[in-house]
């Protein structure tokens, strides 16, 4: 199994760097559009190759959805928290009653019952 994600691994690997070999031409990027830059008379434009701006996008979509998932999930995360203090005040419960039942008896009487 090892051996099998070491490959999996490997080929993705490959298939970047063929990508990044690939597009390795510089491309202009506009971090605002051409009318909003005139308003501020600034011309942000970046020259970088092709491909960091694939890989960027990339990178950002899988931030980006990262985030989106954890907020989703948060109700799920409060409930399972909240479930876990529940479970943790009734064990302690449990633990109480047992020792209130078992108050002023024998020990090895007390341990045999709760054994049962």
């Amino acid at each position: 199994m090892r051996y099998i994600r070491y490959a999996c691994i490997a080929i993705f690997g490959i298939a970047l760097i063929t990508v990044a070999l690939a597009n390795r031409e510089m491309v202009a990027l506009q971090l605002i559009p051409a009318e909003v830059a005139g308003w501020f008379s600034v011309t942000p434009e970046i020259q970088l190759p092709l491909f960091i701006v694939i890989f960027g996008g990339i990178v950002a979509g899988l931030l980006i959805g990262f985030v989106w998932e954890w907020i989703r999930e948060h109700g799920q995360r409060a409930e399972a928290a909240r479930q876990a203090r529940e479970m943790r005040r009734l064990e302690r419960e449990v633990a109480r009653l047992k020792g209130e039942k078992h108050a002023g008896k024998d020990e090895v009487l007390a341990l045999l019952e709760e054994a049962s």
